[in-house]
C-alpha cells in the first residue's frame, strides 16, 4: 500500500488503458479493501488482456465462464458483467468523445481538483463532482460506478489531489497540477 500511495495514487492519468484498469478495478473493489484489488492486479491485468477496452468489450458466454473460474480475481458474476459492459460503453464514450481521457479530464477542467486536507477525517466519501460523474457515466451505461466509487477512480487517477496537506506527495502533485 506504500509503494502504491508513493507512486501511484492520485498521479494524472491520461493514458486510456490505465483510465480502463482503474475504472474496472474500483468496481472491483465494492465491498473488499483496496488492498485485496491490489493483491490481484496482475492477475487482473491477465485476466482481461491488460485491460484491453476492445477485447474486453468483445467477450462472450465463454470468455465469462473463464473469468468466473479464476481465483485469481474478485469471482463475481455481476462484476464480470459490469467490466465487460463497461468496457462496450467505454468505447462508446471514445466514438462520442475522442478518448476516454478527454471524456472524464472535461469534469475537473483539465486539471486535478486540489484540496487542502488536513486529517484523514476531511476525506468525504463522495463529493458533489463524484455524484455529477457517476451519474453521468450510468446514464451512458456503465455499471459499478456509484459516487463512491467514483470518487475513488477520481482520487486514484489523480482527478482529485486528496494527500493530506502534510504528505510529500500533496505538494508534488499540486504543482503537477498548475
Amino acid at each position: 500500500m506504500i509503494a502504491y500511495h508513493d507512486r501511484e495514487w492520485g498521479v494524472p492519468v491520461h493514458d486510456e488503458r490505465t483510465l480502463f484498469e482503474f475504472l474496472i478495478l474500483e468496481g472491483a473493489q465494492a465491498g473488499l479493501s483496496w488492498e485485496t484489488i491490489l493483491r490481484k492486479r496482475d492477475a487482473y491485468r491477465k485476466a482481461f488482456d491488460g485491460f484491453d477496452p476492445q477485447r474486453v468489450a468483445g467477450y462472450g458466454e465463454r470468455e465469462s465462464a473463464r473469468l468466473l473460474a479464476d481465483a485469481g480475481i474478485v469471482r463475481n458474476r455481476a462484476k464480470i458483467a459490469a467490466a465487460i459492459g463497461n468496457a462496450q460503453a467505454f468505447l462508446r464514450v471514445r466514438a462520442d468523445f475522442t478518448s476516454f481521457d478527454e471524456y472524464v479530464w472535461q469534469f475537473v477542467g483539465g486539471k486535478p481538483v486540489v484540496r487542502r486536507r488536513r486529517s484523514q477525517s476531511d476525506v468525504p466519501a463522495v463529493t458533489p463532482l463524484a455524484e455529477k460523474l457517476s451519474t453521468d457515466l450510468r446514464e451512458r451505461g456503465f455499471k459499478f460506478v456509484g459516487p463512491t466509487i467514483v470518487y475513488s477512480f477520481m482520487q486514484a487517477v489523480g482527478l482529485a489531489n486528496d494527500h493530506l496537506t502534510r504528505c510529500f506527495r500533496f505538494a508534488e502533485l499540486s504543482e503537477a497540477g498548475k
